[in-house]
């Protein structure tokens, strides 16, 4: 498979496709290991990325600016393979060789003023190294421990007032041991360790103080067994950190990148037989299955307890097996070693379907996009078939030996966010809530009828401050309802909310079987009588039940009370909201006519009739704070 997937890139390649089916070369590089994406990125990195947008305009295309105190020539090609394996299009500029403190502290060089959407500066033990006076002490490698670091702190702080809307991307320094070595007596080396740790955790802190910086911590890549470095391109190319770190550092960066695209990950669908237990249920039965005894069970419990942290902190955990669906939940609830319960799971899916079409059902079941699914198995079969019919899903493979499972699936870190919040952690237990909610529905003969006595409560208010990470989380995580795709960070959106002429609403939902928590956002401003919607997000997991309407609608009624004559509102199309295109038209909004002022199209409302909110619904419109709220029943 690894070999087929290079032989189609390659001719690709030489065929001058790449750009015309960019689309595929992600699931092509899904397939390679290590070695292949390095070669795969030394061809991609030729692309010319206006030939590939003009062909798929869709295309996220994030420009990546790279700067450091070493040479850093073999990673732009490895930024550009990991930036593809995720469906982005990297656009990577280098600096030149150690130019990072005049790159971020002038506020006017040549970094700034091309806009990245991202700064890489990459940093080394070398970057201390070089200063030491000779004979040097401890002491004096924690004096340039702390200027290093001060210094690094100025170029953060300069860079979030030259790059609004930027992420500054650092990393944690490798200690090497040929630095400590040269301390003969014990206690140096220890005064040395400490300070060169403190060191680090100033920089992992850098993101309390400036959030639109993120640390990279290169200490979990070198505790794999990666090289920090290869010491002959160390002394003679000044490479100080070695190509398997920097292809590991750059595998960081994507997930990064993915993130900001709102490319993140919310369901895990597991197979089960050799994947969250050893041996076959239905051959072995469930006193023969491996789940906790021996080495092997061991192992598998071990991937168990990984999925349940997992479903803890807000990831949907799924079941997809070929199996009888009895034999399974019966495990599921009653296996006394098990360390994941059918609780567990918003679904259990087993069948003797093919499992595409089961990860196709689970995806609207939840009312996601089928692209927000990983999926794990042990059957390279599977894994190809889902491959080949859901590229956008993520496959897993896990082999025979299961104390590697766990580092299967973390490795691409799928499921990670820039910061967790509570509504996150609240998610599994509010899909469950969801499978009741369809339960009831199928006791009534209308959907009228169903949302009469479903009793929707629905609150819109402007956001505190505790909830503006989560403000920003729903930009970046939010696909179908979200009517223009810009994507803000917890710092743009703290920005927004400061600004006198705007409003940042946050719209939070219940009904009978629970509360929903924070469900989406309204973000405004003013200008003069005009109120503009500059984005409008709703989670997917509360479509059709009229609270965009009713939403809506508050946003009318109270722009209309306090004296402005029209609502403007735009709708940016991409690849996964095409179902909210007639949201402003269905609302009483019509198009204004001639070239838009911006990307998309732009809606326009009279104000002239205002729309009520529906009738089944409970709205409690906070949006006079001079009034205290205004309810509307």
């Amino acid at each position: 498979m690894t070999e087929d997937a290079a032989a189609e890139l390659a001719a690709l390649h030489r065929e001058g496709l790449l750009a015309a089916r960019y689309p595929r070369v992600r699931g092509l590089l899904a397939q390679l290991d290590d070695a292949g994406l390095a070669r795969a990125g030394h061809l991609l990195a030729r692309l010319d990325a206006d030939e590939v947008l003009a062909a798929h305009p869709d295309t996220p295309a994030p420009l990546v600016a790279v700067t450091g105190h070493g040479t850093l020539s073999s990673l732009p090609s490895a930024l550009t393979a990991q930036a593809a394996r995720h469906g982005l299009l990297a656009q990577v500029e280098l600096s030149d060789f150690d130019s990072w403190v005049f790159d971020l502290v002038t506020p006017d060089s040549a970094l700034y003023t091309r806009r990245p959407a991202f700064v890489l500066c990459v940093l080394d033990a070398a970057l201390v190294a070089d200063e030491l006076p000779l004979p040097w002490t401890a002491e004096d490698a924690e004096r340039v421990l702390g200027e290093k670091v001060a210094l690094v702190e100025r170029a953060a702080e300069v860079f979030t007032r030259a790059a609004p809307g930027a992420t500054l991307v650092l990393n944690t320094l490798p200690l090497p041991r040929e630095l400590t070595a040269q301390l003969v007596d014990l206690r140096s080396r220890a005064r040395l360790g400490a300070a060169w740790r403190e060191a680090n955790a100033r920089l992992l802190r850098l993101s309390e103080r400036w959030p639109r910086t993120v640390t990279v911590d290169l200490d979990p890549l070198l505790a794999e067994g990666l090289p920090a470095r290869d010491v002959r391109q160390s002394v003679y190319a000044k490479a100080h950190l070695s190509p398997e770190l920097l292809a590991a550092y750059a595998r960081e960066v994507g997930h990064l990148l993915r993130q900001f695209a709102g490319g993140g990950k919310k369901v895990l669908a597991l197979d089960l037989d050799g994947t969250l237990w050893g041996g076959v249920l239905g051959e072995a039965g469930p006193e023969g299955i491996e789940v906790a005894g021996g080495y092997r069970g061991e192992a598998f419990q071990r991937f168990q307890r990984v999925a349940r942290q997992l479903s803890a902190q807000g990831l949907l955990l799924a079941a997809v097996s070929k199996n009888d669906l009895e034999p399974v939940v019966r495990v599921l609830r009653d296996h006394p070693e098990l360390a994941v319960r059918e609780e567990d799971f918003v679904q259990v899916r087993a069948d003797w379907r093919p499992k595409h079409e089961n990860l196709t059902e689970l995806a609207a079941d939840l009312n996601l996009s089928v692209d927000s699914v990983v999926f794990v198995d042990d059957s390279s079969f599977e894994r190809g078939l889902v491959r080949r019919e859901l590229p956008g899903v993520a496959v897993v493979a896990v082999g025979d030996e299961p104390a590697r499972h766990v580092g299967d699936l973390l490795r691409d870190g799928w499921f990670d966010v820039l910061e967790l919040t509570a509504e996150d952690r609240a998610r599994p237990a509010r899909y469950r809530e969801e499978r009741a909610r369809r339960d009831f529905l199928d006791d009534f003969d209308s959907l009228e009828g169903y949302l009469r006595e479903l009793g929707v409560t629905v609150t819109v208010a402007p956001a505190t401050a505790a909830q503006l990470p989560r403000v920003s989380q729903i930009t970046l995580r939010t696909n179908q309802f979200n009517l223009t795709t810009e994507r803000l960070q917890t710092a743009d959106v703290q920005a927004l909310a400061q600004a006198p002429d705007a409003d940042v609403l946050v719209i939070a939902s219940g009904d009978r079987f629970g509360d929903n928590g924070l469900v989406g956002a309204v973000l405004l401003h003013r200008d003069g009588d005009t109120v503009r919607v500059d984005n409008f997000l709703l989670s997917c997991r509360v479509f059709s039940r009229g609270i965009e309407q009713a939403v809506l609608a508050a946003v009318l009624a109270h722009a209309r009370d306090t004296g402005a004559r029209q609502v403007l509102g735009r709708y940016v199309p991409s690849a996964k909201n095409g179902k909210v295109a007639d949201f402003y038209p269905r609302s009483g909004f019509t198009a204004v006519p001639g070239p838009a002022d911006g990307p998309g199209e732009l809606f326009r409302h009279d104000l002239a009739q205002v729309p009520k909110p529906p009738e089944h619904i409970r709205l409690t419109a906070r949006l006079r704070p001079e009034s205290g709220g205004n309810d509307t029943p």
